[in-house]
């Protein structure tokens, strides 16, 4: 995984947003591995709209790349005014497990060959595949009616990519939690856009059938994913208090906020948000790689009260829902669009912010 600004940026230049279009759904599609820096905030879905805009003649040639940006928008406008740890629509669905989900997922030993090795993947790279999310979030919430938010935490764990509203509200999507339906899949389905052949599967069975499938006996055997995050150790500094204090996060990498002013810049870790929402060591290390493109930045491992305490001049940080222990200057995230609010599905929300979109 790339760090450097420079080849990050070259890699939004050289990605092709036509050829997307019509194989995102494969997992050797062409997609564009952007997502690590879109979620750690080192670059924004404005950016990569407007270098796109600058490199093709016509919107429908990027529009299906365009979309899925915008339902990164969608998410966190969501998230500003939501709890996306909770069922946003149904409530009153009934689970086997609320709490946990099969181990046979954590431990890779679903018996679906691609899901297992796709989930070995996922440990050794902090990467897996959207379409791949969706089919593993489908056998879990909807093949094994466990709730959405227990394995969403151990998926987050593990993603380099890990953003808190995409990754719940995509669960939510997959589980019914926030619509009247649910994303289900067979083998035949799985096998076309994984390129395998495995069959006599449990879900080797057609649509017709997909809602009666029970899974195998070994499903029943829960885990709870419970797994804390391993926070790095704060630099030894002194703040200067005649200088503003621009306060960077797992969510604010972006080596171009604030660049052109004298300040303090720390990076905060704060272990009561690490508490709720723990990632492990991968995408720690990743964020703190990321973190070099900002020059003379400095880490501190606790609470926002206790970085500013003697403090007294300005502060200034990036609007983030995970941001509510902080006070001072909030400077708003680079949104896609001017559009804002909650709105109830994302096709309302699409169809204006591409009437705002659309050249």
């Amino acid at each position: 995984m790339i760090t450097e600004i420079k080849a990050i940026n070259e890699s939004i230049v050289s990605f092709d947003a036509k050829k997307y279009s019509y194989t995102r759904n494969y997992v050797d599609g062409n997609i564009s591995f952007l997502s690590p820096y879109i979620s750690r905030g080192v670059i924004s879905t404005k950016t990569i709209y407007n270098t796109l805009k600058k490199k093709y003649n016509k919107f429908s040639e990027i529009e299906k790349y365009v979309q899925e940006l915008a339902w990164r928008d969608y998410f966190q406008l969501i998230f500003e005014e939501k709890d996306v740890t909770r069922n946003l629509k149904n409530e009153n669905q009934s689970y086997i497990s609320f709490d946990g989900f099969p181990s046979v997922f954590e431990q890779a030993k679903t018996g679906i060959k691609f899901i297992d090795d796709s989930i070995h993947n996922l440990y050794k790279s902090g990467y897996m595949h959207n379409h791949v999310r969706m089919y593993v979030a489908s056998l879990i919430c909807n093949f094994s009616n466990s709730h959405f938010y227990n394995p969403s935490k151990w998926m987050y764990y593990h993603l380099l990519d890990g953003d808190i509203a995409s990754n719940c509200l995509n669960w939510q999507w997959i589980s019914g939690a926030s619509r009247n339906n649910k994303y289900l899949f067979n083998q035949d389905n799985l096998n076309k856009y994984s390129k395998t052949n495995q069959k006599n599967t449990f879900i080797d069975i057609s649509y017709e059938h997909i809602d009666k499938v029970q899974p195998p006996n070994n499903f029943d055997r829960l885990t709870i994913f419970n797994k804390q995050a391993a926070l790095p150790v704060s630099d030894t500094f002194t703040i200067d208090n005649n200088k503003p204090l621009c306060v960077y996060n797992y969510y604010n990498l972006d080596p171009l906020w604030k660049s052109d002013i004298d300040c303090n810049r720390i990076l905060l870790f704060e272990p009561s948000i690490f508490k709720k929402f723990p990632v492990g060591k991968k995408a720690i290390e990743f964020s703190l790689r990321l973190s070099k493109n900002i020059p003379n930045i400095k880490i501190f491992t606790g609470e926002f009260k206790d970085l500013v305490k003697e403090y007294n001049n300005k502060i200034f940080y990036k609007q983030h829902p995970l941001n509510y222990n902080y006070h001072g200057i909030e400077d708003s995230r680079d949104w896609l669009t001017s559009i804002k609010g909650c709105y109830p599905s994302f096709f309302s929300f699409w169809k204006k912010a591409k009437k705002e979109l659309k050249f």
